[in-house]
């Protein structure tokens, strides 16, 4: 996305490089926690963060669009930089493809090869009144027009 400012906010991890795979700990397979998510080059209009997390490696006899919604978090805080759990962050938590409200940790079919597992930080310019229930593609249709700027970061994991 074209910034407005000159910056270009960016997400990074500790964990994985941009590309990469992502450790076990990260999935099913291990404790299944978030990746700690770095988000730095935040432009000054920023009002909130959103962050979603999904995979669009799924089988399509399980789901049709061959998407997983992993995680949907909106209403950040404008100085959030470092995201290390996925319940303790200041914004609210949306629904993924389960219907839970947290972060769904990596754990593809096995044999099923590296599914890819995109992590999109996104700078609004305003706070959202949305409801818990909201999902990643809500979430998407809810902020259109108020993305200041966008950035990903993609991990990769297989069994």
């Amino acid at each position: 996305m074209a910034t407005l400012e000159g910056a270009h906010v960016r997400i990074t991890s500790d964990s994985f490089k941009d590309g990469k795979p992502m450790p076990s700990s990260h999935s099913a397979d291990g404790a299944g926690s978030l990746p700690p998510l770095d988000i730095t080059d935040i432009p000054s209009r920023t009002v909130t963060i959103a962050i979603t997390a999904h995979d669009p490696d799924i089988p399509r006899d399980r789901r049709p669009d061959g998407n997983f919604d992993h995680w949907v978090v909106w209403n950040l805080p404008r100085d959030t930089t470092h995201v290390v759990s996925a319940t303790e962050h200041g914004g609210t938590v949306g629904t993924t493809t389960i219907g839970t409200n947290d972060w769904v940790a990596a754990g593809p079919p096995p044999g099923d090869g590296p599914h890819r597992y995109y992590f999109t930080v996104y700078a609004l310019d305003s706070e959202l009144d949305l409801p818990e229930s909201t999902t990643r593609a809500e979430l998407e249709a809810a902020i259109a027009g108020h993305v200041i700027e966008s950035a990903e970061l993609m991990g990769t994991y297989e069994r």
